[in-house]
């Protein structure tokens, strides 16, 4: 059953159940420790489709983004609070980037359709982006902080694999009875695409995907194995059901990213051979070397001609959109108005500026990482291991934007993982400087 306000297209649908588990989630993040806050958060953005919605005048309100707002009023609490801190480790370089690309994106935007519609839109997108990330660097503090958040997500994992399994052998999804996502599944050359409560299956199986380093993560730390070989199961049975290239490719991608733990210390090397043979391919090559994409079928069914295309259209036309985005990419060809890469949907959404800042905040979490990983080199193998399986995650999440762009919750575990940086990269960041603190008061200490 369903509570519903309005009438045809403008109807929303609100389920009771849903009702009540907001109503509890806002409760437990503005009144109970940060910890609590943090799981209730993640649980009601992931648990509840990213449908369910409250019509106010004519706009769409959307759960989430209630939710939200109640975290970003606990995170303004705690600048009147002794004791308590707004973001862990304080405003950094990662938080500069975020928010310029989110502004820059806004304004581009507005600037391209100048009508209302625009602004309530990208008032909307603020909210989602923006506000969902500031509460989650709020709430993701520490080493703590980001542990609960792994183990959250393996918990998750593990309820989406049993729902996603049903799915494939009933072709109904039960999240569908809810209300927000479809209830019979997509069915794709005979093959049920497993969905959950994710707006596309591709979107459910990078989910599962980009967590499994994360989750080994945790086999790691050895105080939460049963939740690793868990989370690792259930993110395989997501990538699986999911029946789609783009997870397994992004699993591919965190699953060489830990085989490279043993040349860690030559990683620019790596990086300076594989440019060195993508140019070598792109001259020796009659396509372009991302023409390569288009070979990329690992699933029945696969549209990577279409991925291939969206790059190649997308660089044609870059004097369309290189200023403030394009509304006109579907005249670029059938399915370009389907820009499922996240990269092109930079470029088209907000043109040059935004995508340039897409890419700078991809790099400035790898130099954070790579540069807190060296840090403790040879003095905490332990916090080494847990670096480099950022990164990894980075990775994997930097392949699964070559095949779509993050447009449900999704982007909140991307959103929690650059929090997880922030917070996890702060410590051995800071060390530096206090040692540079402490060797100039002994000078002036001995000077004196």
């Amino acid at each position: 059953m369903h509570w519903r306000y309005g009438g045809g297209a403008t109807e929303s649908v609100l389920h009771p159940m849903v009702l009540v588990a907001m109503l509890v989630t806002i409760l437990v993040i503005l009144w109970s420790p940060r910890k609590f806050g943090l799981v209730a958060f993640l649980l009601s953005t992931f648990l509840i489709p990213g449908g369910q919605e409250i019509l106010v005048s004519g706009v769409h309100v959307f759960v989430f983004r209630i939710i939200v707002l109640a975290g970003l009023i606990r995170a303004i609490r705690a600048l009147g609070s002794r004791g308590a801190s707004l973001l862990g480790g304080g405003w950094n370089s990662i938080d500069s980037v975020f928010s310029l690309w989110v502004c820059f994106h806004v304004v581009a935007f507005v600037l391209l359709y100048l009508d209302g519609g625009a602004l309530i839109n990208q008032a909307g997108y603020i909210v989602d982006y923006l506000g969902g990330y500031l509460v989650l660097r709020h709430l993701i503090q520490d080493e703590q902080g980001v542990n609960s958040a792994i183990k959250c997500f393996s918990f998750l994992a593990v309820v989406f694999a049993i729902c996603m399994v049903r799915e494939l052998m009933t072709g109904q999804n039960l999240f569908g009875l809810l209300g927000g996502v479809r209830l019979e599944s997509e069915v794709r050359e005979g093959r049920v695409r497993s969905e959950a409560v994710f707006q596309h299956a591709i979107l459910a199986g990078t989910f599962g995907a980009t967590l499994i380093p994360l989750f080994v993560w945790l086999w790691r730390t050895g105080k939460s194995k049963l939740l690793s070989i868990g989370g690792v199961l259930a993110a395989g049975v997501m990538v699986i059901t999911s029946a789609c290239s783009t997870p397994v490719l992004a699993c591919a991608a965190g699953v060489l990213g830990m085989c490279f733990w043993p040349f860690r210390k030559h990683m620019r090397l790596f990086r300076w051979v594989a440019l060195i043979m993508l140019l070598a391919l792109h001259v020796a090559m009659k396509a372009p070397v991302w023409a390569l994409i288009e070979r990329i079928d690992l699933v029945q069914g696969s549209s990577s001609y279409h991925r291939y295309q969206l790059i190649e259209q997308f660089i044609r036309h870059a004097g369309d959109w290189w200023l403030l985005g394009t509304k006109t990419n579907f005249k670029w060809g059938e399915g370009m108005i389907d820009t499922s890469n996240a990269y092109v949907e930079q470029g088209t959404g907000g043109g040059l500026l935004t995508f340039i800042l897409f890419i700078v905040l991809i790099a400035r979490c790898f130099g954070r990482i790579g540069t807190a990983r060296k840090a403790v080199e040879g003095q905490d193998r332990s916090k080494e291991w847990f670096y480099w399986l950022l990164g990894v995650s980075m990775f994997a999440h930097v392949t699964a934007f070559l095949g779509i762009f993050y447009f449900d919750q999704t982007r909140v575990a991307w959103f929690a993982l650059l929090a997880m940086i922030s917070a996890g990269t702060y410590l051995p960041l800071a060390q530096p400087v206090k040692r540079v603190s402490v060797e100039l008061a002994e000078r002036v200490s001995v000077a004196s």
